[in-house]
C-alpha cells in the first residue's frame, strides 16, 4: 500500500466522507454536589468508609460542609465500628456530642483497650515505656475486663 499524501484514510474512501474535525471544547467540569440535592449528596457520601469521608471533606469548601455538618454520616459511621462500646456512646450522646465526635473517640478507646487486652501493657515497668502512647480514660467496668484479662494471663 502506498502513502496517501492527501491524508485520507481508505475507510474514509470507501465511505466518500472525510472526517470530521471538531474542535476542542473545554466542558466546564461541574461538581456533583452543586447540582444535587443535600440530602442526595449526603447519601452518595455515605457509601464511603469514615477515612474516605475525611479525604473527601478537604475537597472543597462545599464537600467539607455537607461531610462536616452530616449527623447521619457521622451517626452511620459510628454504628458501623463494631468496636464502640455502646454503653460509651450512649453516655457520649446523654452529653450532648456529635456523632463525629463521638466516633473519633470511642475509636480510640477502643483501640487502647484492645491493646490492654491483647497484653500489650503487661510488662510496662514506668511510665516512660508508654510515652508517645495514645491513653485516654477508661471506665470502671473497662478496668475490670483488663484486670481481669491480666489475672487470666
Amino acid at each position: 500500500m502506498q502513502h496517501d499524501p492527501t491524508g485520507t484514510s481508505p475507510v474514509f474512501l470507501i465511505c466518500g466522507k472525510r472526517p470530521a474535525m471538531k474542535p476542542a471544547v473545554a466542558m466546564p467540569t461541574q461538581n456533583f454536589v452543586e447540582t444535587l440535592p443535600t440530602e442526595m449528596s449526603v447519601k452518595i457520601f455515605g457509601e464511603l468508609d469514615a477515612g474516605s469521608l475525611c479525604s473527601a471533606s478537604q475537597t472543597c469548601k462545599l464537600w467539607h460542609h455537607i461531610i462536616e455538618e452530616s449527623e447521619q454520616l457521622w451517626r452511620s459511621q459510628c454504628l458501623q465500628v463494631g468496636t464502640i462500646c455502646q454503653r460509651e456512646v450512649d453516655r457520649d450522646r446523654r452529653d450532648g456530642l456529635s456523632w463525629k465526635v463521638i466516633l473519633v473517640r470511642n475509636y480510640t478507646l477502643s483501640c487502647v483497650k484492645r491493646d490492654w487486652l491483647r497484653g500489650q501493657y503487661s510488662h510496662v515497668r514506668s511510665a516512660d515505656e508508654l510515652m508517645g502512647r495514645t491513653m485516654t480514660p477508661l471506665d470502671a467496668e473497662t478496668w475490670g475486663e483488663i484486670l481481669q484479662a491480666e489475672l487470666d494471663r
